[in-house]
């Protein structure tokens, strides 16, 4: 190779290609938090005379499923991504979800010859929407190990995370403009009906199969594309095992750092949540003088996905100051671990704003929206080093490790707090079943107090994660 030789630059087109598919992923979901009272309505106009009508917060269960197969196939696809390649499991799991999401659509409708999309058909729908979007984002971890040198890890899981919060920011917003006012008291003025919504997300999924398809290889080589360089580049610093992968099943089980990591990712599930199945709809109902004309709605579309947006700023830094301190310091420990400590103690204290705002002045929307905007910026601040932390300690298996850490965030975080603040809210909701329907203040208030407290509970469990101890020390690398 010429010393002199400039590296390229296909990784940021690899990058570009896995920003766009973290966006796919937030989008297709946020789509449920937005598309959640629609589907209900059409649910519960086809309910018999006299039968117990459907509440929006019993849309829960339908969340719990997706979030229940989310949790327990992420570690199957990261082995088939650390094994076969993340190529090929990224592109089965994309056109396996879209086919799902497609489906959603047909909620409330009879399809094949007589088969009725009701409320347990959606929930069963969304379960295996939840196998397919389990692939994705261990797999993208996977891809940018084999894409990424060790000293630009956390920008590179900065940039997805930017990407991912800022499609679900944006969804609320996105929904509001393409199906019109149909469900907002206007007459339908040219816009679409929430299922060609849906089945325009599941298209988009598609067309960046195609894409990734004639443009993503498993790893780096030299060619056309790529120049040694840039190969060069790409592996300093890099060790891995000879031959095939192979994952040590043992020693991820008895890896105190790798339980460590999965137990605080159960912190950002549990009470991150909120934002994107709750808030749309909590704005809506909490605020409904401003649900009555256009500006109003788009306002409050801003608001819902405001959270998610700062939380670009959020990801982005603590990307970027997790990668500086270790260039400055040479300590990973502390590189990741200071930033997750951060980051949790001040959502924390943000939902505790929460609460005072919802205390003093629960009919002002700033009240409401600026606490939970804060908190979606101190949330993301611990995204990119905790993914990180897992291409740090996985390496090879980066994609499994990945795919633990966020099996145990939505089997145990993402599950039980739906489930928790489905159970809350519908203990509060007044008025249950009629077009009067809205959850009291006290139900956001319990639910804000026992997100702080979980937050905080998360600060001490970073202390138990050091990303500069790898699963499989570089002794036990095969020769």
């Amino acid at each position: 190779m010429n010393s002199a030789e400039t590296p390229t630059r296909f990784r940021y087109v690899i990058l570009a290609l896995l920003c766009f598919l973290a966006m796919i992923t937030y989008m297709d979901r946020a789509a449920n938090g937005s598309a959640k009272s629609a589907i209900m309505t059409e649910l519960n106009s086809d309910l018999p005379e006299g039968a117990t009508k459907y509440v929006v917060e019993d849309f829960f269960i339908v969340l719990m499923a997706f979030q229940l197969a989310y949790a327990i196939f992420e570690v199957p696809s990261g082995w088939l991504g650390d094994t076969r390649g993340p190529r090929a499991t990224l592109l089965r799991v994309v056109i396996w979800w879209s086919v799902f999401v497609f489906l959603t659509g047909f909620t409330g409708m009879t399809i094949l010859g007589g088969l009725y999309i009701g409320f347990w058909v959606l929930v069963g729908i969304q379960f295996l929407f939840g196998v397919g979007e389990a692939g994705a984002f261990p797999n993208i971890s996977k891809a940018l190990y084999n894409w990424f040198p060790a000293s630009d890890r956390g920008f590179a899981k900065s940039a997805i995370w930017m990407s991912a919060r800022l499609m679900g920011g944006l969804t609320p917003l996105l929904w509001v403009s393409l199906t019109s006012w149909q469900y907002g008291g206007m007459n339908k003025e040219g816009g679409l009906d929430w299922r060609e919504a849906m089945w325009i997300f599941a298209a988009v999924a598609v067309v960046w199969c195609v894409a990734f398809y004639f443009v993503f290889p498993n790893k780096p080589s030299v060619g056309p594309r790529v120049n040694a360089a840039e190969v060069a580049l790409i592996n300093t610093g890099r060790i891995e095992s000879k031959g095939p992968v192979v994952v040590p099943w043992g020693k991820l089980v008895r890896s105190r750092n790798l339980w460590a990591v999965c137990f605080m990712y159960v912190i950002t599930n549990f009470c991150w949540y909120f934002l994107m199945y709750n808030h749309p709809g909590a704005m809506k109902k909490q605020f409904p003088e401003w649900d009555k004309d256009a500006i109003g709605r788009v306002f409050l579309a801003i608001m819902s996905g405001a959270p998610l947006l700062i939380g670009m700023l959020g990801c982005y830094l603590g990307g970027i100051l997790s990668d500086r301190y270790i260039k400055r310091t040479g300590d990973r420990k502390w590189g990741r671990r200071r930033y997750g400590m951060l980051g949790y103690g001040l959502a924390g204290c943000c939902y505790l704003l929460a609460i005072a705002g919802k205390w003093y002045a629960p009919e002002n929307v700033w009240a409401t929206a600026i606490p939970l905007i804060l908190m979606g910026f101190c949330n993301d601040l611990i995204m990119a080093p905790a993914w990180a932390t897992c291409q740090d300690i996985g390496r090879d298996i980066a994609a499994t490790v990945s795919g633990a850490m966020n099996m145990f965030g939505n089997l145990i975080g993402a599950v039980t707090g739906i489930f928790v603040t489905g159970m809350i809210l519908k203990a509060h909701t007044v008025n249950p079943g009629t077009k009067e329907e809205f959850v009291a203040t006290s139900g956001y208030i319990v639910c804000f107090a026992t997100y702080a407290v979980v937050y905080f509970l998360g600060v001490g469990l970073w202390l138990f994660i050091d990303a500069s101890k790898p699963i499989v020390p570089d002794d036990d690398k095969s020769a």
